[in-house]
């Protein structure tokens, strides 16, 4: 078990690291080769392909995966999920086609949904492959699957850069390129590993046994797709593509900085699924991945502010660094919150308590457009991100308000703690060194210093992770 553990673990991580790089590489590329303007029409279009293919999932995709993990049938549940997703892709896609009217005074925006969301159908039609292989726990297989495009693309623009033939022309096509290259290799390797025939399937009793047991987390699917992008779109429409260029920028960094969450993520899950299926779970075990999740993101807002100025000024010739310095100081603030969000929504998803979750959800939806409705035309992007945090805030308490594990309740008093210890160690580094880079090493003596003054830090800790890891 520790080594099947680990191993989903590794590959999953590697996966991860991997398409972060990449991702990371392709962001750098376009933001310093293209104008703010185009960087942020680009973005903007992406934005609107993601959000709309998220929605077009319904919710089926985490669905397939429980059902998968509790020992469903494979073979039928991929093709009842093959019909909905090349039916609703090409619905969508068909729409978009038809739209052109909409868009008579901006051709190029056109052009890049057209060409972007036809890379994004792609993606799209190979979902119901990872998910399945998802519920199998086949999580190396996984990892090949998903890093295809965003291998593909980021040395495609790397190449394109050092050319000097950087073009939104030649954007499009390297996304199209690399988005059906992925679908390629995921089907072949579904073929050669997983065995089950791909080929959708229209039953009317199974795929609407689907659509009802996924109807709760429709709506959860619904809410998140437009609350992660929302800010987004409302900047990229109401304000300008240029502070959409700015604002995504610092928000593609914040996420990058989650790479340990995505980490874990996915395996949650099936495990939890197992888990609490038979109750055989230790209390006391999720009280310490509470304490070690909150001390990762503490640390990892400490170290995103106190690098952001003098390495994102470097690498951007000062386009993206301190025009952004407090809109990732406000987005870092998140961090704890979406640890402890990603532990409870996994814990009720398994739980079957999507009712609650869609509830909970909806007046965070709630939340974050009425406070980037009010802030973003005062404070643009610190606005949206202030939006974010309240948001974010609101979800946390109305998932401790709604846990039934009593142990875990009081477990929760270490977020303030550890973010306190983060700051503290911020603002201090700050006010006494005016060496960057001696800043850097001071803040995380004293970070770790408060940890442990505060008891975040035990000497048994890492016995009993082993142990965890073990069980």
């Amino acid at each position: 078990m520790k080594k099947k553990l680990i191993q989903n673990l590794s590959a999953n991580t590697l996966q991860l690291v991997i398409n972060q790089l990449f991702g990371v590489l392709m962001f750098y590329v376009l933001s310093v080769n293209l104008d703010k303007g185009s960087f942020g029409l680009i973005n903007l279009a992406l934005t609107v392909a993601f959000t709309a293919f998220n929605i077009l999932s319904f919710g089926i995709d985490q669905t397939v995966v429980k059902k998968v993990a509790n020992g469903d049938d494979a073979g039928s549940v991929l093709s009842i999920y093959l019909f909905h997703v090349i039916f609703a892709g090409l619905l969508f896609y068909g729409i978009v086609l038809l739209s052109k009217a909409f868009f008579v005074n901006n051709e190029i925006f056109y052009r890049l949904i057209l060409f972007i969301g036809l890379g994004k159908l792609m993606i799209f039609f190979s979902t119901p492959l990872k998910q399945v292989s998802g519920g199998m726990e086949k999580f190396r297989l996984l990892a090949c699957m998903l890093i295809v495009s965003n291998v593909v693309r980021g040395s495609a623009l790397f190449i394109l850069s050092f050319l000097h033939v950087i073009s939104i022309d030649n954007i499009m096509w390297v996304f199209i390129a690399g988005d059906m290259l992925e679908l390629t290799v995921s089907i072949y390797l579904f073929n050669k590993y997983i065995g089950i025939p791909i080929k959708p399937i229209w039953d009317k009793r199974e795929y609407i046994s689907l659509i009802r047991q996924s109807i709760p987390q429709i709506g959860v699917v619904l809410i998140t797709s437009a609350l992660a992008r929302f800010d987004w779109l409302f900047i990229g429409f109401m304000v300008s593509a240029v502070k959409l260029a700015e604002y995504s920028f610092a928000y593609k960094v914040f996420e990058i900085s989650t790479l340990p969450l995505m980490a874990i993520g996915p395996l949650l899950i099936p495990k939890f699924t197992k888990l609490l299926k038979t109750d055989n779970y230790n209390r006391d075990n999720l009280k310490l991945i509470i304490r070690i999740e909150m001390i990762i993101a503490s640390f990892t807002i400490l170290m995103l502010n106190m690098c952001w100025n003098p390495i994102i000024d470097m690498l951007t010739g000062n386009k993206y660094g301190t025009i952004n310095t407090h809109t990732i100081f406000i987005l870092s603030l998140c961090l704890p919150f979406l640890y402890i969000m990603n532990l409870f929504w996994t814990i009720f998803f398994v739980q079957n308590r999507l009712k609650m979750i869609l509830q909970i959800f909806m007046v965070t939806f709630g939340v974050n457009i009425i406070g980037d409705l009010i802030l973003i035309p005062i404070f643009k992007n610190e606005g949206a991100a202030v939006a974010f945090l309240l948001s974010c805030l609101v979800q946390t308490i109305l998932f401790i308000t709604k846990n039934k594990i009593s142990e875990l309740t009081s477990s929760f008093f270490t977020l303030p703690i550890c973010i306190f210890c983060a700051l503290g160690s911020y603002f201090l580094a700050k006010a006494l060194f005016q060496n960057p880079w001696l800043a850097i090493l001071m803040s995380c003596i004293f970070f770790f210093t408060g940890l442990l003054l505060t008891l975040q830090i035990k000497t048994g800790d890492h016995k009993n992770l082993r142990r965890i890891l073990s069980s």
